[in-house]
């Protein structure tokens, strides 16, 4: 997801953008991520391009945060929007130092926070959805039998 436009010609700009310890260099969207962007974020928008835009501008701008210190795959934009991303290293692609660049896969959006109050605590909605799917598994074992 480099930049198309250069101020002056021959001049060298950074083409990734760092995000924590990894240093963003592309953005994909998974198919997964695109219908949760038009089930949960927004309906006008919806195309890959589109979403990799905002993506790749929230972070040259750094409004994206991790949401927990410790874990490294659920992120937040303006404190708000929650989304879960994991990074793979670029072959062959290289900043002017040697170190690798990353990826950003966006795998899914969870939604808003002022949207979605359960959101506010990511490990206790987990549980409760779990919870939730086994106890429907546990209805509908009970009515075949």
């Amino acid at each position: 997801m480099r930049d198309k436009l250069t101020e002056r010609w021959s001049t060298y700009e950074p083409f990734y953008v760092e995000l924590a310890d990894k240093k963003v260099a592309d953005i994909v969207i998974t198919n997964h991520a695109k219908s949760r962007w038009m089930d949960r974020v927004e309906s006008s928008k919806t195309g890959f391009a589109d979403i990799a835009e905002f993506m790749w501008q929230c972070l040259k701008q750094g409004r994206v945060a991790s949401y927990y210190r410790n874990e490294q795959d659920v992120y937040l934009i303006d404190d708000d929007l929650v989304f879960v991303a994991e990074f793979a290293e670029l072959e062959k692609e290289k900043d002017l130092i040697g170190n690798p660049l990353h990826k950003m896969i966006v795998v899914t959006f969870l939604g808003r926070m002022s949207e979605t109050i359960e959101l506010r605590d990511l490990k206790s909605y987990y549980s409760w959805l779990r919870h939730s799917r086994r106890m429907t598994l546990i209805k509908n074992s009970r009515k075949r039998k």
